[in-house]
């Protein structure tokens, strides 16, 4: 019986390598067959993704060199930085800084703090506004969603004149809220930008199980606990996404900026910033240039550090209804 096992178990064991050795050998002749394969066809079936994605990269990434090669050319002019980097050094960003007239650090300053604020008061206030029309019945909530979403169609640049008109006024009563005041203009953003954030929102927040705010009410919570207690712990793709756009929307608005504030100390980067190029015999692309690329740092940077957010927020809020 032994040498009958002993038989089996030698016979059996060069049957397994002969199968290893057959998989090793088809999984190689299909590698061979693959190499093999002429270039029309790989380039049909997946060359034209690459050679695509090459020329939308290029198209994507030019502009950004080209501005930064201005900024680092302290001649003053486009045309010189024709041929990119042939020349780099720091002049446009010690220009920048050190020119009284036109305070950058301050314009700088003041973006931040507009910045900040308005993305901080949209989220508060759009989550607090999605969290009723998501979890509360009353009358008139389909019509104001539906109001939410109309009143988006018409962009705020259409405002303009009244903006100017009611500040105005304002100015007259309560000059912390009129023109020149960042107050003021922070306030305008607000009444501009809760709607279609309100409207991402409640898509997202209809993602949470009721079952959630049942269970905490059998515990005898408020809708104020259940708001910050729960919701807002479970929403917070969708925060970091709107207060993101909310961030990047006003660090580059200029037309409504331009109108509300009128005192250069008090001015946003993208209304300072334009003063550099704004008349035609003292034009100074470089340090316009220079600029721009410091004002992109503070976006990139919350961009990186809220990137995990954005794919499932966006898709999240946009799909649910």
């Amino acid at each position: 019986m032994n040498g009958s096992a002993s038989t089996v178990s030698t016979t059996a064991a060069p049957g397994v390598d002969d199968v290893a050795a057959t998989s090793t050998t088809d999984v190689e002749h299909l590698r061979s067959l693959q190499r093999r394969r002429p270039f029309g066809v790989w380039f049909k079936d997946k060359g034209w993704r690459h050679v695509v994605g090459i020329a939308v990269t290029i198209f994507a990434i030019f502009p950004l060199l080209y501005v930064l090669s201005a900024a680092f050319n302290s001649t003053g002019t486009l045309v010189g930085s024709n041929a990119l980097f042939s020349r780099i050094d720091f002049g446009n960003f010690v220009e920048l800084f050190n020119n009284p007239a036109r305070p950058y650090a301050r314009w700088f300053a003041n973006t931040m703090v507009v910045g900040v604020v308005t993305s901080a008061a949209t989220v508060f206030l759009g989550a607090m506004a999605a969290y009723a029309f998501s979890r509360m019945r009353f009358k008139g909530r389909r019509i104001g969603l539906l109001s939410l979403l109309l009143l988006q169609m018409f962009p705020q640049l259409l405002a303009v004149v009244a903006i100017f008109l009611l500040l105005s006024g304002i100015s007259e009563v309560i000059p912390a809220l009129g023109l020149g005041s960042q107050l003021g203009l922070i306030m305008v953003y607000l009444g501009g930008a809760l709607g279609v954030n309100t409207y991402l929102m409640y898509g997202f927040f209809n993602t949470v199980p009721q079952s959630l705010d049942e269970a905490a009410k059998i515990d005898g919570a408020s809708h104020t606990q259940i708001f910050f207690g729960i919701i807002m712990r479970l929403v917070t793709p969708i925060l970091a996404v709107v207060g993101l756009l909310s961030f990047i929307g006003i660090s580059g608005e200029f037309v409504i900026a331009s109108v509300v504030l009128t005192d250069p100390d008090s001015q946003t980067l993208a209304v300072g910033l334009y003063s550099f190029v704004a008349q035609q015999r003292s034009e100074n692309w470089g340090v316009f240039a220079a600029g721009a690329v410091l004002a992109a740092v503070p976006v990139m940077a919350l961009f990186l550090f809220l990137q995990r957010y954005i794919v499932s927020g966006l898709t999240a809020g946009s799909v649910k209804g």
